[in-house]
């Protein structure tokens, strides 16, 4: 049986927690990510059930990550949801694979609604970014100080 072989740099503790081994540290880190993708999971479920539930006019997703929101400010939800953030974003990538099968897949809708298709994407997108800039231009504001006179 071999034995790990040892770090190149004894005094690094990149990747190993209070001296412990590469192994300890995937698991601990793994476990973490685990909890965070329970977190996530049970978030949403719950946002699914207040939804369907109390007939709410919002998608139980969007629900779910309000709660998320509200989540985050304790420090037990914090850390394991940002293993779990680093993961999924390390592997974003993967994420389009089925988009992109599909676009290949119906090609012959592309070809045909393409046109129309980028103005709604173009359009939908200049809207979202107008209503953003907007809505952070008002919440910006600073408000006017009170004036200090001789009628004040």
């Amino acid at each position: 049986m071999a034995t790990p072989a040892p770090d190149a740099n004894p005094d690094k503790k990149g990747g190993t927690i209070m001296g412990g081994s590469k192994a300890a540290t995937t698991t601990i880190t793994g476990m973490m990510g685990l909890t965070g993708f329970a977190w996530l999971l049970a978030l949403q479920s719950l946002g699914e059930l207040m939804s369907r539930g109390l007939s709410l006019p919002f998608p139980g997703p969007v629900i779910g990550m309000l709660l998320l929101l509200v989540a985050l400010r304790f420090k037990a939800v914090q850390a394991p949801v940002a293993a779990v953030a680093s993961f999924l974003l390390a592997h974003l990538s993967l994420l389009f694979v089925p988009v992109g099968v599909g676009v290949i897949t119906h090609l012959g809708l592309v070809s045909q609604y393409g046109l129309r298709m980028l103005l709604v994407i173009a359009l939908s997108t200049l809207a979202g970014m107008t209503v953003t800039v907007l809505a952070m231009h008002f919440l910006s504001r600073k408000p006017a100080a009170p004036k200090s006179g001789p009628n004040h």
